[in-house]
């Protein structure tokens, strides 16, 4: 049974390497577009900067006037169809000579730093200091003794586009996460409705039975057969009755009632203590005052009892189970300790699975149903605290104090 397990666990790796490959793939893709996006700006301001080199150097006089008329509407045309990415051009004294395409505070016609105004002036400054810690920058050798520099942002179709991978990041793990989610909350439901409907069929079962080994009990004890035998029956037929009765809880809403702990404890295990091995040694201790906690108590010892049988077979009927009760201000525990074979740390929330058991007999049911009754019915939490293969486990009960 615990093969099935080991499948699913595998099914879930499998299902999230799948998912972490598709992530990485088509981030890779758009991480990729953006790459490609940014080096296409980059040669676009390279042009850029070669038109303003070239207007900056053409000379004044030509022998060919129409020719130099073409070149300079050229080299402008280059720089006025810039339409989407902002740039600056500065001197080596970081005095503005053009700018184009910024979001300024006080929006201008010209491109010239003389009609700027203060808060314009102060905007552009700081978008240069920015723009120097940046890898955007061309300079351009007008001269010798002479250059300027060209810095310039990321277009705003760059900008956003390296916003998508992140968005697409984002939404790929929530798109998993929600399909990881809803397969379990529906396997969930479809778990909750087998319990449900098994444990009032159980208990619909047994019922018939045990009120006829009832009225044999009764007409056995009239008639005069050995009491001593009698009794016996009379505990056996009581049994079934209460094990028919929890099942019948299990299938419903339990009533909850407020009572002591260590009392509680004591009765669940109680019934097991005269019927463990005399090789096993039962020991429990309980603190020096006792606690109020609200429980169903007919499924609250059917749990000790759960345990307690658990520990009894990991120790193949000889060893020592310990028993401790406890609490704080808000929270009271059980602690059951065996010094049988131990588990897996990765069965640990393995063995809370239905159908989970390292036994050739068994539903391995048991721990699935303490975890049912102490989680959903008791808000309390039980969980493997500790084991250790070839020396024991300890399981831990936690319920809030009334």
């Amino acid at each position: 049974m615990s093969n099935i397990y080991d499948n699913r666990r595998i099914w879930k790796i499998v299902f999230l390497a799948v998912s972490v490959v598709l992530v990485a793939f088509f981030l890779h893709v758009s991480n990729k577009l953006v790459e490609d996006l940014s080096v296409q700006e980059r040669e676009r301001m390279e042009i850029w900067a070669n038109a303003t080199k070239a207007l900056a150097t053409a000379p004044i006089n030509s022998s060919d006037a129409s020719m130099q008329s073409d070149d300079i509407d050229f080299y402008l045309s280059i720089i006025r169809n810039n339409n989407n990415i902002p740039v600056l051009l500065v001197d080596d004294s970081d005095n503005i000579l053009m700018y184009r395409n910024f979001r300024l505070p006080d929006p201008v016609d010209t491109l010239m730093q003389g009609d700027l105004t203060k808060a314009n002036e102060e905007y552009l400054a700081g978008k240069l200091r920015a723009l120097k810690n940046t890898r955007n920058h061309i300079p351009i050798a007008i001269d010798s003794l002479t250059t300027q520099h060209l810095y310039y942002e990321d277009s705003t179709l760059l900008t956003n586009m390296s916003y998508f991978p992140k968005i697409q990041l984002g939404v790929m793990i929530i798109f998993v996460l929600i399909v990881y989610f809803a397969v379990m909350s529906t396997k969930k439901a479809e778990q909750n409705k087998v319990w449900v409907g098994l444990s009032k069929e159980t208990a619909h079962q047994l019922g018939t039975p045990i009120s006829s080994l009832m009225a044999w009990v009764q007409m056995l004890e009239s008639s005069g057969v050995d009491k001593e035998m009698v009794d016996d029956m009379d505990k056996d037929v009581n049994r079934l009755s209460v094990i028919a009765d929890r099942f019948s809880k299990i299938g419903s809403k339990p009533e909850m009632e407020l009572a002591y702990l260590c009392e509680s404890v004591s009765a669940g295990l109680e019934y097991m203590r005269s019927r463990i091995s005399s090789n096993v040694k039962l020991d429990i201790r309980f603190p020096a005052d006792d606690c109020g906690v609200r429980l169903c108590r007919p499924l609250f010892e059917w749990v000790m009892e759960n345990l307690c049988k658990n520990a009894v077979d990991a120790m193949q009927g000889k060893g020592r189970i310990d028993v401790v009760v406890g609490h704080d201000k808000k929270t009271a525990y059980i602690e059951v300790s065996d010094t049988g074979k131990g588990i897996a740390r990765k069965n640990f929330k393995t063995v809370f699975s239905p159908g989970y058991t390292t036994k050739k007999r068994g539903w391995g049911l048991g721990l699935t149903l303490a975890k049912r009754i102490i989680e959903e019915y008791h808000g309390g939490k039980i969980f493997v605290k500790s084991s250790e293969i070839g020396v024991g486990t300890t399981f831990r009960i936690e319920l809030p104090m009334a």
